[in-house]
């Protein structure tokens, strides 16, 4: 008798179980049919790239797809960037956005992703190879030229003056340098380059040669440093050696330190990009190409601005500084 009373109760519970394991089987489904798009930046360490990441991470909840993001501890590490590549390739992500930090090193993997159908947007830095969907950069032999224009404003056309470089091989800020330096010496022939060295990738490093050349060069009125490591590294060097205020100097990017720096006037001014908007923009583009959509260009310039005193607390630049 009791059994014949509980068995429609056990039947009931049968059945609940079943609609939630079906319910679980079904929405398992749907994770894993979920677009996945890789985002690999050239480092993790710089504020920089965390602007990319929450550009890439809005693209991505405003198109449903999931951003996976992973890149090399050091801007330097070639292979460790070419086996997060290989990862994400055996994860069979739908698409990738890639910040190269070689331009030559990285081409077969890129290739690669063409050859498996992978879409890939290349951002920030270019590479040198067609296979990829777009490239959403800034324009950074204008960045350099801009610099070299301020530079020779505040200099007033003469002068003696050092470029900090990044390291071999990193296309954006080649692009930079050659802009600067093509600039300086076409427009500004009384301005006199004594010194160029690479900083290589990190603020230590880009101190310790910004000591150097300051020491070698008792004479200076300027200083061009042409990403973020190294107009820190050269902030720091000009105060360590008490030649702040004596030497103008003109850097690229906006980390805190680098607007603290404009603010009390050791640094003159900043060339600032728009990370979050190539991450943005790359993310946009891989979701295009599965949706199989025509996109609206193949360069997509995310543009470039110079940041002053003058201009700092204006809502355009204190947006793109957000």
């Amino acid at each position: 008798m009791i059994m014949k009373k509980a068995l429609p109760i056990i039947i009931a519970l049968i059945l609940i179980a079943i609609i939630f394991i079906g319910y679980g089987i079904v929405n398992k489904g749907k994770q894993t049919n979920q677009r996945r798009i890789a985002v690999i930046p050239k480092g993790t360490t710089h504020i920089f790239w965390e602007s990319v990441r929450k550009g890439a991470e809005k693209a991505g909840a405003e198109a449903g797809v999931k951003i996976l993001w992973n890149g090399p501890k050091r801007e330097t590490d070639r292979e460790e960037q070419i086996q997060i590549i290989e990862d994400f390739i055996v994860q069979k992500v739908s698409g990738i956005v890639l910040a190269p930090l070689d331009s030559k090193a990285l081409v077969p993997k890129v290739e690669e992703l063409y050859n498996k159908n992978i879409p890939c947007v290349i951002v920030d830095s270019g590479i040198d190879t067609d296979k990829y969907v777009c490239f959403a950069a800034t324009d950074n032999y204008i960045g350099g030229l801009i610099a070299a224009r301020r530079m020779g404003k505040i200099l007033n056309g003469k002068g003696k003056i050092v470029v900090l470089k990044y390291v071999p091989g990193s296309a954006s800020t080649t692009n930079r340098e050659n802009g600067f330096v093509d600039t300086i010496k076409k427009e500004f022939p009384e301005i006199d380059i004594v010194d160029a060295q690479y900083g290589k990738d990190t603020v230590e490093t880009a101190l310790q040669v910004t000591e150097d050349m300051l020491t070698k060069n008792a004479e200076l009125d300027g200083l061009f440093a042409c990403n973020a490591s190294t107009s820190v590294g050269a902030l720091q060097g000009l105060r360590s050696q008490g030649r702040t205020g004596k030497i103008k100097m003109v850097g690229f990017d906006t980390e805190k330190a680098l607007i603290d720096g404009l603010k009390e006037g050791v640094i003159d001014s900043l060339v600032a990009q728009n990370p979050f908007k190539m991450g943005y923009e790359g993310v946009k583009a891989v979701v295009a190409v599965l949706d199989g959509k025509e996109l609206p260009a193949r360069r997509i310039d995310t543009g470039v601005t110079l940041v002053t005193q003058e201009n700092l607390k204006t809502p355009e630049i204190q947006a793109l500084l957000r």
